[in-house]
């Protein structure tokens, strides 16, 4: 059986004219969890964006299969329907929509792409409170606008809701770890963890070890300049730590 959930081969994408991700080479398995660490500019945030289909990252050459399917020839919709999942660095304010209203849209969205009828009333209630308690999210956040007011912890934290509310067969973690303190950073990575089966897998997108002591990497990359340069097991974040990106 093929256990192979994305591939990625010579990937080269463009910003304008500026390229940025300059071939790029990407096999991650089911069950498994990959780290994509290096410095800033290197092209990290920019593999997450054009995996999910962002309109402005134009890729030149190359190819990306999802579960067997051309990933580059459907729409962000259809990625997310697929099993694609993006927790955004940045989460966006969302004024006048309140999460239940959000979730019930994304949740019915989803299932309409697989064909199957919207959730109930008193399903969709319910699977939310299970999923809020989940990642420790107080019941009145549900009536809340999304992420409007809300805290750096508190917005990392509803991303990581979404991403329970959605069961997403590949989850893209961008720097989820910005800004968060301890406290946050291991109720995220915890929820994450929970998440995590052995048909599903995650990329984490981070500068910092600290994640990566709460999410333990099976396998850890190094993005510089656009190109992978080295792949290793989780001892290569503490190698990073001490040598940093350039003497690797």
């Amino acid at each position: 059986m093929n256990d192979i959930l994305l591939k990625i081969e010579g990937l080269h994408a463009c910003v304008e004219d500026k390229e940025i991700l300059k071939g790029v080479d990407l096999t991650i398995r089911k069950g498994e969890i990959h780290a994509i660490m290096g410095p800033n500019g290197a092209g990290k945030s920019t593999l997450s964006a054009v995996l999910t289909g962002k309109p402005q990252f134009t890729v030149t050459s190359g190819t990306i299969e999802f579960l067997g399917q051309d990933l580059l020839a459907m729409s962000p919709e259809e990625r997310a329907w697929a099993g694609l999942f993006l927790s955004f660095q940045y989460p966006v304010e969302i004024p006048g929509v309140t999460i239940t209203n959000f979730m019930k849209t994304a949740v019915n969205a989803h299932r309409a792409g697989k064909g199957l009828e919207p959730l109930k009333a008193g399903d969709f209630l319910k699977l939310m409170r299970e999923k809020m308690a989940f990642v420790q999210m107080k019941p009145e956040f549900a009536k809340r606008e999304v992420n409007v007011g809300f805290s750096g912890g508190e917005k990392k934290r509803n991303e990581i809701f979404q991403m329970a509310m959605l069961d997403p067969t590949l989850a893209i973690l961008d720097e989820t770890d910005s800004g968060l303190d301890v406290d946050a950073l291991r109720i995220v990575a915890n929820g994450v963890n929970a998440l995590h089966t052995p048909e599903k897998a995650a990329i984490v997108i981070t500068h910092y070890q600290r994640l990566l002591d709460y999410i333990v990497p099976d396998v850890v990359h190094v993005l510089k300049d656009g190109r992978i340069v080295k792949t290793a097991g989780k001892e290569l974040v503490a190698e990073i730590e001490e040598k940093g990106y350039d003497n690797l």
